[in-house]
């Protein structure tokens, strides 16, 4: 699983499905004898623990390899490296600035391949955005949510993964920051499926308007750096304070993918708020990434959640 596009909407019912039950649920030993590679070329907290976490809970083990033991594409070829991994575990996240990088694993790999983040998409972070939404407003389809900001990787999977289950996406950022041009195409032909509307914008004011959930990004991603200062200037109108925040329902949440960089992108009052969501957020990437494992691993039926 490299893109969301690689799931059906009926997938992502099912995993939302499963990782209610397994959240519920707790410890199971459904992946005993089961190992998960970790390659991670970038830090994290969340993806990190929350697989390792995962594994531990259903009876797997993980081997963490960090880039100083693998060095992909500079110590040993991508290819090399999926090839020999592939005798070794049953299944490999990898963590990667580049989506090529991803692409090369998996069309070497025996083993399956999920993307635990890349410059292009973060699918299990929109994954367990949908877990979240699902659990607070109890149903998907025709929701609204709006994205204030940066048209990155976290954007793209949210599309996708909106436009997939029926929900209406707006997303204001400003000019030459936008959706990729063709993640947005996808998403469209996606959308006419589902009934889902897509707006884009550069008014965060528009975007927010009367949504049902509303969602920021850090302005500056890992790898960026050098380009700090200049993004705090060009998303400088772009913070998801309690006055634009006010402009959505009354019964509005909040979401952030964390780590936030509170002050810029979001307000602190915000996101401690009582309308912020991002703890529970942060929690069910431990319980989707239990409920993919057992899906890709498991070969387990899963049953369809009830569309409401």
């Amino acid at each position: 699983m490299l893109s969301i596009s690689d799931l059906t909407a009926d997938d992502i019912h099912r995993l939302i499905s499963e990782a209610i039950d397994t959240k519920a649920k707790g410890w199971a030993s459904v992946l005993e004898r089961k190992l998960l590679a970790l390659i991670f070329e970038k830090p994290s907290l969340r993806t990190r623990v929350s697989f390792e976490a995962a594994m531990r809970q259903l009876g797997g083990h993980t081997i963490y390899l960090s880039p100083a033991e693998v060095g992909l594409g500079e110590r040993e070829s991508v290819a090399d490296v999926a090839r020999v991994l592939s005798r070794y575990v049953d299944c490999v996240a990898a963590r990667t600035f580049s989506h090529q990088t991803l692409k090369i694993l998996a069309s070497h790999s025996r083993v399956p391949v999920i993307n635990a983040l890349s410059d292009l998409e973060h699918p299990c972070q929109a994954l367990a955005d949908l877990l979240t939404i699902y659990e607070k407003k109890g149903e998907l389809a025709g929701l609204t949510i709006a994205f204030v900001g940066d048209g990155n990787n976290v954007a793209h999977s949210l599309l996708l993964a909106a436009s997939l289950a029926g929900m209406n996406f707006r997303i204001a950022s400003p000019a030459g920051y936008a959706i990729q041009e063709k993640v947005f195409g996808l998403a469209q032909g996606y959308a006419e499926g589902s009934g889902s509307q897509i707006f884009c914008t550069e008014d965060p004011r528009l975007a927010v308007g009367g949504a049902d959930i509303v969602y920021t990004d850090v302005w500056t991603s890992m790898g960026q750096e050098a380009e700090a200062q200049e993004r705090r200037q060009l998303f400088a109108n772009y913070q998801v304070n309690s006055e634009l925040l006010s402009l959505a329902r009354p019964d509005a949440i909040l979401m952030h993918p964390l780590p936030a960089h509170r002050g810029e992108e979001v307000t602190s009052d915000v996101l401690d708020g009582p309308q912020s969501v991002v703890f529970d957020q942060a929690e069910n990437r431990l319980h989707l990434s239990k409920a993919l494992l057992v899906h890709i691993l498991g070969g387990l039926e899963i049953p369809l959640v009830g569309h409401r």
